[in-house]
């Protein structure tokens, strides 16, 4: 349960009066970056909120985002969460060693709230000092849209014969040895 962030300061890079920047090169890590960052380059506040849904996510699950799925329903961890929350069973998700310690409606709260992070589009998104309000409970909680990074995995067994693509959208790094 510690928690290493990197790459969500990336807000430093703009101007005080700015509240969107296209890079020159994408930054940072897959599977944290929101869609709009990750697929054309554009940064702004938002891409922080869905970096920081993730994590909240992460921790929510007990379970990292990238390289986990769900093996009998093919999905990643954003979208068997997502499943669950719609089939009414969120608390399936959520690590067993924060039942004992935490207040399970909270839990509940904090997961929809991720949801709402990890929408497909920055305007779906809260701002973060709107997050802080709902975190605190001082806020009511809209009902999130189905969320971004949605996309499922295969499983190995599945696959002869495919494709090694599991989506529509590829990112080659280019790196010097």
């Amino acid at each position: 349960m510690n928690p290493k962030i990197s790459d969500f300061g990336m807000a430093r890079i703009f101007g005080g009066d700015q509240t969107e920047g296209n890079t020159n090169r994408v930054v940072g890590t897959y599977g944290y970056m929101a869609p709009e960052y990750a697929i054309d380059g554009l940064f702004s506040v938002k891409s922080d909120v869905f970096s920081f849904g993730m994590l909240l996510l992460e921790i929510l699950s007990g379970k990292k985002n990238r390289g986990s799925f769900h093996p009998s329903h093919g999905q990643n961890l954003v979208g068997n969460a997502w499943k669950l929350w719609k089939e009414g069973k969120p608390l399936e998700l959520i690590d067993t060693c924060l039942e004992d310690s935490c207040i399970l409606l909270e839990i509940v709260r904090c997961l929809q709230i991720s949801f709402l992070c990890l929408q497909q589009h920055p305007e779906d998104r809260p701002n973060m000092s709107y997050v802080v309000m709902m975190l605190h409970g001082e806020s009511s909680l809209l009902e999130p849209k189905e969320p971004a990074s949605f996309v499922g995995k295969k499983s190995p067994s599945s696959s002869k014969n495919q494709s090694s693509s599991t989506n529509e959208i590829t990112v080659t790094l280019l790196e010097a040895r």
